[in-house]
């Protein structure tokens, strides 16, 4: 149980952080970073597949059409997503970005009432109501909808609702996604340096090192997160993922300086008053429930 939660506290220790690794890419765009993202994430995964030779799922996956079609669908979830936080971050949105990731849960759960025909208690309904009322909000305090968050909790959430129903694991499945995406990347950074757009070929050195250093920084934290679902119960992974957008949310206020008026604040709280609704929720209900009996 404490490894699980140390695990999941780096995952999303490293997710809260990231802000601090975007900023530091200067003059790379956001598109080229998303490029080198998925460039170097491969390197790094097809090293630990490497290491551990661990290669026989790959034969498999070609021929099964539903499967691929499926990580097709997942990778081009994930590439959207991270293009918009990278984008999001790199326009000093970073406040905007970590409402995406508070909605995320509560979103995933509306997506999982929809597709997966689960069913809601009364109180999580009242959560999730509390939620989209803070939303409106936002959007009647901003005159537009908050878009950035919206999109990235959608982005993230159709992407776990994939992989939830996906026959590979964390790393199989990241693998393959990467490897999807690999050959569009390495033609469009190629294409770049042809014509000398790239950013990479004019950064200093250590912001190039820092580049590269994008596929660990992308798989790490996954790899941290895959074991940590593994030890610890959903319900305590649930409420440590809360870490990561509230690391973001107050690199964005206190080191960023981005604006966070009274107005945005009420809209806020009204989220986070129902994240603790529903979490509270599923901690009471998990306490009622009598405890297995071992049969001999």
């Amino acid at each position: 149980m404490q490894t699980g939660i140390l695990y999941a506290l780096l995952a999303y220790i490293i997710w809260g952080l990231l802000p601090l690794y975007i900023k530091s890419l200067h003059g790379i765009a956001p598109l080229e970073i998303l490029l080198h993202r998925m460039v170097w994430s491969l390197v790094f995964l097809g090293a630990i597949l490497a290491i551990r030779r661990h290669w026989g799922w790959l034969r498999g996956v070609w021929s099964d059409r539903r499967l691929l079609l499926g990580f097709v669908a997942s990778a081009a979830l994930l590439c959207g997503n991270w293009f918009l936080y990278i984008w999001a971050v790199s326009n000093d949105r970073v406040v905007d970005a970590s409402l995406g990731y508070f909605i995320n849960p509560l979103f995933s759960v509306l997506l999982g009432v929809v597709f997966l025909r689960e069913r809601l208690r009364p109180a999580q309904w009242v959560s999730i109501a509390l939620a989209a009322a803070g939303v409106v909000w936002l959007t009647f305090a901003a005159g537009q909808l908050p878009w950035i968050a919206l999109a990235l909790a959608g982005t993230f959430g159709g992407y776990g609702l994939l992989r939830k129903t996906a026959a590979l694991g964390a790393l199989e499945g990241l693998s393959l996604e990467t490897l999807l995406l690999f050959p569009f990347a390495v033609a469009a950074l190629g294409w770049m340096f042809s014509t000398g757009e790239a950013g990479f070929a004019h950064a200093s050195l250590g912001v190039q090192f820092l580049v590269a250093m994008a596929g660990p920084v992308t798989a790490v934290p996954l790899l941290f997160f895959a074991a940590a679902a593994r030890r610890i119960p959903l319900s305590l992974l649930g409420l440590l993922q809360y870490t990561g957008p509230t690391l973001q949310l107050l690199l964005g206020v206190w080191l960023y300086h981005e604006p966070f008026p009274a107005d945005k604040q009420l809209g806020y709280a009204m989220i986070w008053v129902s994240l603790a609704l529903y979490a509270l929720e599923g901690f009471w209900m998990s306490r009622r429930r009598p405890p297995a009996v071992a049969v001999d």
